[in-house]
């Protein structure tokens, strides 16, 4: 006989872009909050934010971010790790870097980036965050 299979509940939230695929926002899995990774469009207007400005596409980029963790019960500040892709870091690595105390502070996530054939836009994160205990999130501070 086999045990009942678990199924991580899915985050949604209008607040960030709309998948363009098969595939959830994030998915939650114990304590931890696993993002897609999201690159700069406004979900508003699902148009590309900072035409050629890396900076202003990584401070979209990570607004989307903010949004989904949101809609878990998590801020920025529970990130433990990111994965993000630059289309050139050779050229881009110094504007993106500069935006990352704007969302974080000290300890910062643990953070991979690397060089990916990005299409039209410069910069795509994706996070994993660790999830507030339900009672603490919910509770006046």
């Amino acid at each position: 006989m086999s045990s009942p299979r678990h199924t991580a509940p899915a985050v949604a939230t209008t607040a960030a872009p709309r998948p363009r695929g098969h595939y959830a926002q994030a998915r939650i899995a114990g304590d931890l909050i696993f993002t897609a990774g999201f690159g700069p469009v406004d979900p508003q207007t699902g148009l590309l934010v900072g035409d050629g400005d890396v900076a202003e596409q990584t401070r979209q980029t990570l607004r989307n971010l903010q949004a989904v963790l949101a809609e878990a019960g998590a801020t920025l500040q529970d990130v433990v790790k990111l994965t993000a892709f630059l289309e050139d870091p050779d050229r881009d690595w110094d504007a993106y870097d500069a935006v990352f105390p704007e969302f974080f502070e000290a300890p910062y996530p643990a953070r991979l980036t690397a060089g990916a054939h990005l299409g039209t836009i410069l910069v795509e994160i994706e996070a994993v965050a660790l999830r507030p205990p339900q009672d603490l999130a919910s509770s006046p501070q």
